[in-house]
């Protein structure tokens, strides 16, 4: 599938055209054009750190959806051996919009979990714009479940909108599903490390989310509800979304002034889809390096790790009449 474009890179995506077809004529007819193409590219390179080098929160949120981002199992592929997909929830059938199954990671098995979106049409259809049913948050704590048995490491990769909302899933339990991940998870007896690829939306997200490590890509969002839901309810007006993402603080930079994540992974300057392999090596890093910091970490500290990091999330301390006199 070709590249698609968003709004915030078409003046860049129209100078690339003219790049390639200056230097489609040069490898046709043998016209020296360098100097011109030397030139397209400076602008193209000093356009493109106009743009993105200083992005509102809503900007950073359109980048989170980019539909040539990198998704889960794009970099399944890239930085893990013997992956092998397990499905269905025992229980009702097989959610698509979550991938699980064991895999190696250096040469040490992991237990992977993961949100995935489509490319196309097709693709998003089956699924379901990465939107899980109640069915893939029970597949996903089964996997849980299967790792802390054979105690091996589980690595969630969280990118959705949200849960899916549709009067199935109600029926079938979807507030009980996310709920009771969100409580076994609090419980699991070995490491939970989770990064936020794209969107991180609401209770879907925080369903496979409940972690010892929690990271964000650079240009990623986390956040309790979408901008656009929240401009709907409390804006009565969904058009009013970049207003709302600014209140959300929705960015990796804002999650990590207010607490909630460990650390973020750097992306190339225009998003990870200009350069996968460049975040897949920064991932990898990460994921290194959080494995190690657990080796030897016996299970009730692990729960207590979790328990003390979500615990501490939105803690406030009274000032004192002293204190309170100056401000």
């Amino acid at each position: 599938m070709g590249q698609q474009v968003i709004p915030l890179e078409k003046p860049i995506a129209d100078l690339e055209k003219r790049i390639l077809l200056l230097k489609q004529l040069v490898k046709e007819h043998g016209r020296n054009l360098g100097p011109e193409i030397a030139q397209l590219e400076k602008q193209s390179q000093e356009l493109r750190s106009q743009i993105f080098s200083n992005l509102s929160r809503y900007e950073v949120t359109q980048i989170a959806r980019h539909p040539n981002r990198p998704r889960f199992l794009d970099y399944v592929e890239m930085l893990f051996d013997g992956f092998q997909e397990l499905h269905g929830d025992r229980v009702f059938g097989d959610d698509h919009a979550i991938v699980c199954g064991p895999a190696t990671f250096e040469k040490n098995s992991v237990m992977l979990i993961g949100q995935q979106k489509g490319r196309n049409t097709k693709d998003h259809i089956h699924r379901n714009f990465g939107m899980p049913n109640p069915e893939g948050y029970r597949k996903a704590l089964r996997m849980m479940k299967m790792a802390e048995r054979f105690k091996i490491p589980i690595v969630t990769f969280v990118d959705t909108p949200g849960a899916y909302p549709g009067l199935g899933a109600e029926q079938r339990g979807q507030a009980e599903a996310i709920a009771r991940n969100i409580m076994e998870m609090s419980g699991i007896t070995v490491p939970i490390i989770t990064f936020i690829l794209g969107e991180g939306g609401s209770g879907g997200a925080l369903a496979i989310a409940v972690a010892n490590h929690v990271y964000m890509m650079e240009n990623a969002i986390y956040s309790v509800i979408s901008p656009e839901g929240c401009a709907s309810i409390l804006m009565k007006d969904a058009k009013q979304a970049s207003v709302a993402a600014e209140l959300l603080k929705v960015t990796a930079k804002d999650a990590i002034e207010l607490g909630v994540v460990e650390g973020i992974i750097a992306e190339p300057l225009g998003g990870a889809h200009r350069d996968p392999a460049f975040v897949a090596e920064g991932l990898k890093r990460t994921l290194r390096d959080s494995l190690r910091s657990f080796r030897g970490v016996v299970p009730s500290e692990l729960r207590e790790n979790r328990h003390r990091r979500f615990m501490r999330m939105g803690e406030v301390r009274l000032a004192t009449g002293e204190e309170f006199a100056k401000i």
